[in-house]
């Protein structure tokens, strides 16, 4: 079964796991994700600020793992509940690009 379930992000890495490997050898990083902007609600704005638990496997895992503390970036991804805890979401970075300041 297929379904919509596809966020893309501009934010801010807060936390960041060390790199580790699953027990078929993929590698995988945990990271916190911090947003903030100003979003279009019912006629008005509203200023949004969240922190987003993430995770990545493979080469996107390997591409966040060289990315340091506070670095923005512009991720696409997946909501699905955690592994660990099994009741908190987590969005799962399919794809990561660094987002360079404009002087």
């Amino acid at each position: 079964m297929h379904g919509a379930n596809r966020l893309t992000l501009d934010a801010t890495i807060t936390e960041r796991g060390d790199l580790r490997y699953t027990p078929t050898g993929l590698p995988a990083i945990d990271c916190l994700l911090r947003h903030a902007s100003v979003q279009a609600e019912a006629g008005g704005e509203r200023k949004v600020e969240c922190e987003v638990a993430a995770v990545a496997f493979g080469e996107t895992a390997l591409a966040l793992a060289k990315l340091p503390v506070s670095t923005a970036v512009n991720v696409e991804g997946f909501l699905a509940r955690r592994w660990r805890t099994g009741t908190s979401l987590a969005l799962h970075v399919v794809r990561c690009e660094r987002i360079f300041e404009r002087d």
